[in-house]
């Protein structure tokens, strides 16, 4: 069954520790770290025992967020992945995230796909030798942006430690949203949850009022979704106001919806 859990960059302005408490007060079972400000690339000890106090109340990493990839190379991707690696490690992640390069997507050159295409093949390969398994962040705007061409990505790259998070775009309906996630089920790495209005980011809403998509999207996902080495999460993110009370309010729904038996 899918576990509830948090993207800590949904409270950035919360020390680390703070997120930790946030999200053991509201009953999540596990956090992807985010490289962007509670868990910087560089690893070392401040880091490890970042992890181990998440363990220890009983909060599992899921993921380290990166951003390997999101921005053109400036020739300082070797650096950039070994960083990275070191806080995965020290964190105790068995999963990298990293991105497709912001505004290549699929109707971009052939030669800058192929060399997005080149260059994500790599970071993977890199992920893979420390023992790791890649998710793609799935987003506008890249290579990613749609379930066709993350899809076609992934087969292109044939890498059996390559995943796909997934997320809804607020422009789709229910229903077209749930076709997209049907069509990376075999590929899919964890689940970025939230509620927005077709505004997208400062649209957010109650996560119960995602209702329509989310409940059926999390049974499709649980039924269908690829093998992974841990179970599956569906990690909320960016809720309304960034207020924890409302965080919390969104897992009691997101249990309602993962285990019936919170129904009753």
């Amino acid at each position: 069954m899918i576990a509830p859990g948090l993207c800590s960059i949904t409270f950035r302005s919360l020390t680390a520790d703070d997120v930790i408490g946030v999200a053991c007060r509201a009953g999540v079972e596990g956090i992807e770290w985010g490289a962007d400000g509670h868990a910087p690339p560089g690893g070392g000890p401040t880091i490890a025992a970042l992890g181990a106090r998440g363990r220890d109340a009983g909060l599992e990493v899921v993921s380290y967020g990166s951003y390997l990839g999101m921005a053109p190379p400036d020739g300082t991707d070797d650096d950039a992945v070994d960083a990275v690696l070191e806080t995965a490690v020290a964190l105790g992640s068995p999963m990298v995230r990293i991105w497709t390069e912001f505004g290549v997507t699929p109707t971009s050159a052939d030669a800058e796909r192929r060399r997005v295409t080149e260059r994500t093949a790599e970071l993977v390969d890199r992920i893979a030798g420390h023992g790791l398994l890649t998710a793609l962040e799935f987003h506008p705007a890249t290579l990613t942006e749609t379930a066709a061409s993350a899809t076609a990505l992934i087969d292109a790259l044939d890498r059996p430690g390559l995943r796909t998070h997934w997320q809804p775009d607020p422009a789709l309906s229910p229903a077209a949203a749930l076709g997209e996630l049907s069509l990376v089920t075999p590929h899919l790495a964890h689940l970025h949850v939230f509620a927005w209005g077709p505004e997208g980011i400062d649209d957010r809403q109650a996560l119960v009022d995602g209702e329509p998509l989310w409940a059926p999207a999390l049974a499709l996902a649980d039924r269908d979704g690829a093998a992974l080495p841990g179970r599956r999460y569906a990690l909320c993110e960016y809720v309304r106001g960034d207020d924890p009370e409302q965080f919390a309010a969104d897992v009691r729904t997101l249990r309602r919806w993962l285990d019936p038996s919170e129904n009753s």
